[in-house]
């Protein structure tokens, strides 16, 4: 029994053996002499009717040896074969998360706090006055933006001077960014680069202007920011079943016509209305669907919306319901009729009621434009962190 599996196995070898051999010859057989070509054809032609004669397993371990030794006199070496080997490698491990980036999860980062406190956007304290808190250094500073995502911007006057440029943030390897900014100092200019700086509403965060002057060791910024949070999009879902209302979505905003709206962008928010629903936003900040459909705690995936007091106004970052006020929800000002979702359209709304460009000021928006479903939010490591969020 042992012996007819080893010769099974001989039989299979020699036969995977001749097929190679026959891929190279192909593969180079423009660049061979024909008694190359003639020489490894023999050879390969003798191992297949050794194989096909049911011979032992001895000759055909000597007509193996005999189609590699051909095979290594004709045959061309590839050159630099280890780094044609290493390239491969890198293509294939590229091409693997290119498709999964594509097909199966995307990465994604908040860019503003509309969804707050289901999740969070870049946020920032100014420190500006002295005691504040105490800004950590080594590995207390390193272990608290590697795994906590906060940062600490911190700048000294080095003489009386006035800052007189703040530049655009310059993206290093797509995660980190630069920004320059330049100071007038009796001496002349000095310009210094601030590493891991926020993007641009820096200036904003930071509590300076250009224009603005210093004293000599006055802190021209102080402040510490914590950065929004990463998370990667499901774009599997949704190509098996539509979108369910009270799901996080992303969306693509190009189509939706409003003119603050960049057509450029991902967005993020809280499905709220599906196509033919009738939409309205009540006084006590609960929306109605099809005039008698209220939604409230008990409707899955938003307890946490409507868990508000209804005796505390509405709140920055905090779960207010949803508001309908005029300078927030233009099209929710008729109260009687309300929003007509269109047929192939989704309205969405930020938990962060307050303080969220959504539907309420620009309407619905068409299903081609959902790539897919929060999923797992994987930096930085907060309460957030997870699937925890809904």
């Amino acid at each position: 029994m042992n012996l007819k599996w080893f010769l099974s196995k001989t039989v299979r070898h020699a036969t995977e053996m001749r097929k190679h051999v026959g891929k190279l010859l192909a593969a180079q057989r423009d660049i061979l002499s024909p008694p190359a070509i003639e020489a490894i054809n023999v050879a390969m032609e003798d191992l297949r009717k050794t194989v096909a004669s049911g011979a032992e397993k001895k000759m055909l371990l000597k007509e193996m040896e005999n189609l590699e030794k051909v095979a290594n006199k004709w045959l061309k070496p590839y050159p630099h074969s280890a780094i044609r080997e290493n390239i491969e490698v890198i293509l294939v491990a590229v091409a693997v998360a290119m498709a999964i980036r594509t097909f199966f999860l995307q990465p994604f980062k908040i860019p503003t706090g509309s969804m707050q406190p289901t999740l969070f956007g870049v946020t920032s304290v100014n420190l500006k006055e002295p005691g504040e808190i105490t800004i950590p250094s080594g590995l207390v500073r390193l272990y608290q933006a590697c795994v906590l995502g906060t940062f600490y911007h911190y700048r000294v006057a080095e003489e009386d001077g006035e800052l007189i440029d703040i530049g655009p943030p310059e993206h290093v390897l797509r995660f980190i960014n630069k920004i320059r900014m330049t100071m007038r100092y009796g001496s002349g200019e000095k310009t210094c680069q601030l590493w891991f700086a926020p993007d641009e509403h820096f200036a904003e965060r930071a509590g300076i202007r250009v224009g603005q002057t210093f004293r000599k060791g006055e802190a021209i910024f102080n402040f510490v920011e914590t950065a929004g949070d990463h998370l990667f999009v499901n774009r599997l879902t949704y190509n098996f079943r539509h979108p369910k209302r009270g799901e996080i979505i992303v969306f693509e905003t190009k189509g939706i016509e409003d003119p603050r709206m960049p057509q450029d962008q991902f967005y993020i928010k809280r499905l709220v209305a599906l196509g033919g629903e009738r939409v309205q936003i009540g006084d006590d900040r609960h929306l109605t669907l099809d005039r008698t459909n209220r939604l409230d705690a008990s409707t899955p995936h938003f307890e946490n919306v409507y868990s508000f007091d209804p005796k505390k106004p509405p709140q920055e970052s905090h779960y207010s319901g949803h508001v309908n006020a005029a300078y927030l929800a233009p099209l929710f000002q008729d109260k009687r009729e309300g929003f007509v979702v269109r047929p192939d359209h989704y309205m969405v709304m930020g938990d962060n009621t307050v303080n969220s460009f959504d539907s309420r000021a620009w309407g619905d928006f068409s299903h081609t434009n959902v790539i897919g479903k929060s999923y797992f939010v994987y930096w930085p490591i907060s309460e957030r962190f997870g699937w925890g969020h809904r």
